[in-house]
Parts: structure tokens; C-alpha cells; sequence
């Protein structure tokens, strides 16, 4: 598939998506929706890709919905370019991927800001800025960031974000809990790598399996349910041969090859 309206690089394991509608702050369209989902699904497909850094070029990340394209076609009774893909669930296409990591570069907004929810680390230049402002829309949050927002900020400061519609510089973003870490705009690649490099050297399976559990038992209330997920997922990865490789490395006194055993798996 060509990309035109994202970028995709990958790099020593680690690939980098970056929304690329500039001139529009990188504007949410249904087809930059299904360029990224197309994407995402291709570094899982590539056993060389350890972690997805998604980002975005020029001054923001992604200020929302492309409201010409979007609301005001919808308006006008014309097909609205925004919606995604009918074979496409975001939240889902994120939860079952590899490791991936938001870098918010700019402004994100509105799906700027619950695109990114889903994702295991948000990491933000001190330039980002955040806002939900669907209620000042007329509209309401969608891409399950009602649900994500609680578990990332609490029941009241996901309130009064929601309600306000207000603007959150990233500092505040960080102390509320919506960010992970906070750096200087030009240390947000190398942070972001960073962590993605630590994520990258373990294995893939492993990984999406924890997302899998994360997902699931994040906020089921049946510990025993939790518990039974747990080990059923346990004794799947007993007989992998990842496992088996991290006990042989620890009793060699060498570090793990998770690559060399994927690429093993792959021939």
C-alpha cells in the first residue's frame, strides 16, 4: 500500500509512523485511519519490528477531525472522509499490535488526543497541548476514551476534561496522569526510541500477549477470572521457545536472542 497521508521508517527494530498532513496540523481523515491501521498491521507482520513510534510532522500531532471533510460534509448530506474503515477497530488494531508509543509532538486534539489512549506509553515534548473539546462540538468522546480516560486520569479529572473542553498544557497533562513523560521538544524522538528499544529487545508474542491480559483484566473485577486468563496464558508461553531461550541465556550468564529466535521461527 502507498502512504500518502502517514509515514512510515523503520529503523534498528523500531518503526516510526508519522501522520503527515502538515499544512492541516495532520488533520484525522478516514484515509490516514486506514493508512495507519494498514501499517500497524504490517510491522506486526514483520518479525524484524520490535515497537511502533507514532508521531507528527510539523507543529502538531493531530488536531482532531478534519471538520471540512468530516462534520461539515456530514452536514451537508455528503459522504464524510473521517469515519474508519468498516474491517478497521482502532482500539483493537492498537491493543492486539506490538508495543507502540505516542511521542506528541504538538497540538492534540479531540481523536488527536483518544487515538493515542489505547497505546501503552505516551510520551510528550513540553510544546504538546491537549484537549477534548467534543462537548463544545456539540458531540461526545468516542474510540473508548470514556473508558480510557478514567483508567488513565481518574474518575474526576476525566469529568472535568471532558466537560470543560479546555486546553491542558503538557506539564499539567503529566501530573493528571494522561502522560507518561514530559521532555524538551528536542529529546522526544530519543526518549520515545529509548523506551521502544527496551520494549523492541523482548518478544513480540510475549508482549502482545501482556497487552492482551493488560486489556482484558485492567478493570475486570473476578480476580479468579483474571487469575484463570493468567495462567492459561502462562502455560501457552512455557512452551515457546522464547521462554526457552531467556532460561538458557540466564544459565550461560549471556544476554537473551529473542531476534535470532524469531527470525528462527520465520525461515
Amino acid at each position: 500500500m502507498d502512504y500518502e497521508q502517514i509515514k512510515m521508517d523503520v529503523d534498528d527494530g523500531i518503526a516510526t509512523l508519522t501522520l503527515n498532513r502538515p499544512e492541516r496540523m495532520n488533520a484525522w481523515t478516514g484515509q490516514m485511519s486506514q493508512e495507519l491501521g494498514h501499517a500497524v498491521q504490517a510491522c506486526n507482520d514483520d518479525s524484524s519490528i520490535g515497537a511502533i513510534i507514532v508521531t507528527g510532522e510539523g507543529r502538531g500531532f493531530c488536531a482532531g477531525l478534519d471538520i471540512e471533510q468530516g462534520f461539515k460534509a456530514r452536514l451537508d448530506g455528503q459522504p464524510a472522509d473521517t469515519e474508519e474503515p468498516a474491517s478497521t477497530n482502532w482500539v483493537s488494531v492498537v491493543r492486539d499490535a506490538k508495543p507502540m508509543i505516542a511521542a506528541v509532538n504538538g497540538a492534540a486534539v479531540g481523536i488527536g488526543v483518544t487515538m493515542m489512549l489505547p497505546m501503552d506509553v505516551i510520551v510528550a515534548s513540553e510544546q504538546a497541548k491537549f484537549a477534548l473539546a467534543f462537548v463544545r462540538m456539540g458531540l461526545v468522546p468516542e474510540l473508548a476514551s470514556s473508558h480510557f480516560l478514567v483508567q488513565r486520569l481518574g474518575f474526576g479529572a476525566a469529568n472535568e476534561m471532558c466537560l470543560t473542553g479546555r486546553l491542558y498544557p503538557a506539564a499539567e497533562a503529566h501530573e493528571l496522569g494522561l502522560v507518561d513523560h514530559v521532555v524538551p521538544a528536542d529529546e522526544l524522538m530519543s526518549k520515545a526510541r529509548e523506551l521502544a528499544g527496551l520494549m523492541a529487545a523482548n518478544p513480540s508474542n510475549q508482549a502482545r500477549w501482556i497487552k492482551q491480559l493488560l486489556t482484558t483484566n485492567g478493570s475486570a473485577t473476578d480476580l479468579n477470572a483474571v487469575m484463570a486468563r493468567e495462567g492459561e496464558m502462562l502455560q501457552k508461553a512455557f512452551a515457546t521457545p522464547e521462554h526457552k531461550e531467556a532460561v538458557n541465556a540466564f544459565l550461560e550468564k549471556r544476554p537473551p536472542d529473542f531476534a535470532a529466535v524469531a527470525a528462527r521461527e520465520n525461515d
